[in-house]
């Protein structure tokens, strides 16, 4: 049994102020029963627990600069002193979010 309701979808889309029609109401609900099958079928997948993330979508992915594109850096310690703040080798920014 799905978690999602009309009532739940319409509510949260006034909330987001998105006017629905009862259509695109039905069409969302059929995309979250999609939705939560397959998160069902990955939350059965036997010792999932004990399998690392990727980091990224391809196993054998390598960064390489191309040549044209490649130049001189600049060192860590120069770029540093033009900080206020810094945490070793990071710079300190202000907090903008509550």
């Amino acid at each position: 049994m799905s978690k999602f309701t009309k009532e739940l979808i319409n509510d949260y889309a006034e909330k987001l102020l998105i006017g629905l029609t009862d259509e695109e109401t039905d069409i969302i609900l059929e995309e979250f029963d999609v939705i939560e099958q397959n998160m069902e079928l990955i939350a059965n997948i036997p010792n999932i627990s004990e399998v690392s993330p990727m980091t990224h979508t391809l196993d054998n992915f390598e960064f390489i600069l191309r040549d044209d594109v490649k130049e001189e850096g600049i060192e860590v310690d120069k770029l540093l002193q033009n900080c206020d703040k810094t945490c070793g080798r990071e710079v300190e920014v202000p907090k903008v979010v509550g």
